[in-house]
């Protein structure tokens, strides 16, 4: 069986890093490219000594030369940056997962657009487990659907750069998609001053910078004499990792389609 081509952008940083180690453990799949921005001191290491294993991939900033041997791009960079490799993935009919968060509206619509030509994993977590608690937000608030107040609050190191997290922005979607509501026009993101009572049909939305903590988020049902939280919290970069190499192996052999975890996982 002919192993899928792996390619990984960002290969200096700690999650790219953190892909090289889970890619090259990995039976099922290949490291088949590394790249970095122009610049960056790791051009012209090997991926072997970014992590301390065997391999000779050397690290480059030619993405366009770079997809000549790869099947499926890994990105978990910053919006511009990814837009620019999704349309070279495009041109050369490569795959790509996208965890890259903080995208507008512009670029979700890039994003489905490419996906009419390539097969596309786009989604704002990739862990399993976070994956997990959307379907089990989505039947809580069916159930909570009546007497319940509900805030979404979210925890990150001090360099995330986007806020709410894409990850607590999806859970919000998903609560507003399950009580029917728009969350453009039911989410409140942050308080301060004299806020009056709270309207029971908002979405609340708190977030936290600090240190090096890599990603919690609760959710919480306020009822009154009960409180339901549903937490995930993740204490390495390792799930998001195993999460993109499960997609890349899902849409290894197809020739289009946007996708998220929920797909990847049978979670629909």
């Amino acid at each position: 069986m002919n192993k899928t081509r792996i390619g990984i952008v960002g290969a200096g940083g700690r999650m790219g890093r953190m892909l090289i180690e889970a890619c090259l453990k990995d039976e099922q799949l290949s490291l088949g490219a590394v790249f970095d921005t122009p610049g960056s001191p790791v051009i012209g290491k090997t991926a072997g000594e970014l992590v301390g294993m065997a391999s000779d991939v050397v690290v480059t900033d030619d993405l366009a030369a770079g997809l000549k041997n790869i099947d499926c791009l890994i990105d978990f960079t910053r919006p511009q940056g990814t837009l620019h490799h999704l349309e070279l993935c495009r041109q050369a009919g490569v795959g790509i997962i996208i965890g890259t968060t903080g995208f507008e509206a512009e670029g979700k619509e890039a994003i489905a657009a490419a996906a009419k030509d390539i097969p596309i994993v786009f989604a704002p977590n990739m862990a399993v487990g976070v994956n997990l608690v959307f379907k089990l937000l989505d039947t809580a608030a069916r159930i909570l659907n009546q007497g319940y107040d509900i805030e979404v609050v979210e925890a990150h190191h001090r360099m995330k750069i986007d806020a709410p997290s894409g990850t607590a922005l999806r859970m919000g979607e998903v609560l507003a998609n399950a009580l029917e509501r728009d969350l453009k026009e039911c989410a409140v993101y942050g308080r301060e001053g004299v806020t009056g009572e709270r309207d029971p049909s908002t979405i609340g939305f708190a977030t936290i910078r600090g240190g090096d903590i890599v990603g919690d988020h609760t959710v919480m049902f306020c009822g009154l004499g009960e409180r339901v939280e549903i937490t995930h919290k993740a204490s390495s970069r390792q799930p998001y990792a195993l999460g993109s190499l499960r997609a890349a192996r899902f849409i290894a052999g197809r020739a289009s389609g946007l996708f998220d975890m929920q797909d990847v996982l049978g979670l629909r």
